[in-house]
């Protein structure tokens, strides 16, 4: 490739990699004054959190309304169980190895400040919240981003029965879906420089906890998901559509990553990586179905870290991070924490509250993880939104066999034609 075949490829995102290269410098040296230029950044977060919502609900219902084979919809769900089980857990042995080999509290002298912590929540109600909502009005929030996805698939299998896409709905919301595609790609050519204030803002506040007791954490975390992207992603792809799987992973997975690493929220990221999907060829129910439901069930970055608090917190209070139960334990929870975490930008509270009260550990041990939380959020994002691209192609490839992706490339697929990049 020459340099003008590269521009064109990764143009964009590599204006993502400047803005944040520049905002964080400008955190770096301004500090908490960097503050001046959040309301760019929230400006860029709130677009894309507004269209999040219509777009899920919109697609998802588009892609299973279409759908005249619900034979090939259950494939798609099952196949997608595997695949977020089977990753989660390659993530989970991974962790653990790690943390027994470099404990992330060891040699730690943090003071304990007291914190008041409320009861956790039941597992019950939790799971009960996690799936429904009560009223209709509180499917069209972020917060409920899994109840959302249920009642769209619901709502898209009624329109199947009904006559599917040449049904009047079903003509209705696929002409919806373009129109809320280009919004996205409207909100997009925004992205360098709401990406880059948000930036500016989170390196000037959390700045100067990147060292001290926080610092062996960060020194295993960060290079673990490294690890994690340079051999599994890799890998996985290879697995989905051999070397083509592995070179349209390169070339178009890096713009939803930054925008997830950059913004901290996979829903955020969402848009981006449903356009990433489209041009890698994954088909479209494929994409429509597995992306929403990885923004909210696949959190490989999610589990990395949940795991990597917990033993920091049991590394603090003393207690040996050994055994096949707390082992178990351990991914449960991370698991859990991961359902809990989706949504919202530093959205782990919740799910850090779930890992105090399962443990057992007092309440001063909320605010330790929570400070790790956020110094996580970015990788750990970054790491769930480019493996739900990734995933996506897994299951195309189980679903429609080895040859999915040279069908695509060779345009044998009617579905798949070549874009440009989302800014052009």
């Amino acid at each position: 490739m020459n340099k003008k075949d590269i521009w064109k490829s990764y143009r964009f995102p590599i204006l993502l990699v400047l803005g944040i290269l520049i905002g964080s410098g400008f955190g770096l040296v301004a500090g908490e004054k960097a503050a001046i230029v959040k309301p760019l950044g929230d400006i860029f977060l709130n677009l894309m959190f507004t269209i999040v919502v219509p777009m899920v609900m919109v697609s998802i219902s588009s892609a299973v309304g279409s759908m005249v084979n619900m034979k090939r919809l259950g494939s798609i769900l099952v196949n997608l169980i595997v695949v977020f089980i089977g990753t989660g857990a390659v993530a989970a042995v991974l962790v653990l190895f790690a943390v027994n080999i470099f404990p992330p509290a060891a040699s730690t002298s943090i003071a304990m400040g007291a914190s008041e912590v409320g009861e956790a929540t039941a597992v019950g109600d939790m799971i009960v919240g996690a799936l429904t909502v009560s009223d209709f009005p509180e499917l069209l929030s972020r917060q409920n981003m899994l109840p959302l996805i249920i009642f769209s698939v619901m709502f898209g299998f009624c329109v199947s029965a009904c006559g599917g896409d040449e049904s009047p709905v079903g003509k209705m919301l696929t002409n919806l879906n373009n129109v809320i595609m280009k919004m996205v790609n409207l909100i997009m050519k925004f992205a360098p420089i709401g990406l880059g204030a948000y930036f500016a803002n989170l390196v000037g506040e959390f700045g100067p906890s990147l060292i001290g007791d926080y610092g062996r954490s960060m020194i295993l975390y960060y290079p673990l998901c490294l690890i994690y992207v340079v051999i599994f992603f890799p890998l996985y792809s290879y697995m989905a559509g051999g070397k083509e799987g592995v070179r349209r992973m390169l070339k178009f997975v890096p713009t939803p990553a930054l925008t997830a690493f950059a913004t901290q929220s996979s829903m955020a990221a969402l848009p981006v990586n449903l356009d990433a999907c489209d041009k890698m060829g994954v088909p479209k129910d494929i994409r429509e179905i597995v992306l929403p439901m990885g923004a909210t069930m696949h959190m490989d970055g999610s589990v990395l870290s949940s795991i990597v608090k917990i033993a920091f917190l049991f590394g603090v209070f003393h207690q040996p991070f050994t055994g096949v139960g707390t082992y178990a334990m351990s991914i449960v929870v991370a698991i859990l924490s991961a359902f809990v975490l989706s949504g919202a930008p530093g959205g782990g509270l919740v799910g850090e509250m779930l890992i105090v009260g399962l443990f057992g550990f007092p309440p001063e041990a909320f605010p330790l993880i929570a400070t790790l939380g956020f110094l996580f959020d970015p990788a750990a994002t970054c790491l769930n939104s480019s493996g739900d691209a990734i995933a996506s192609m897994m299951v195309a490839r189980m679903v429609e066999g080895k040859e999915w992706i040279n069908d695509r490339l060779t345009g044998n697929n009617k579905e798949f034609v070549e874009k440009s990049d989302i800014t052009a």
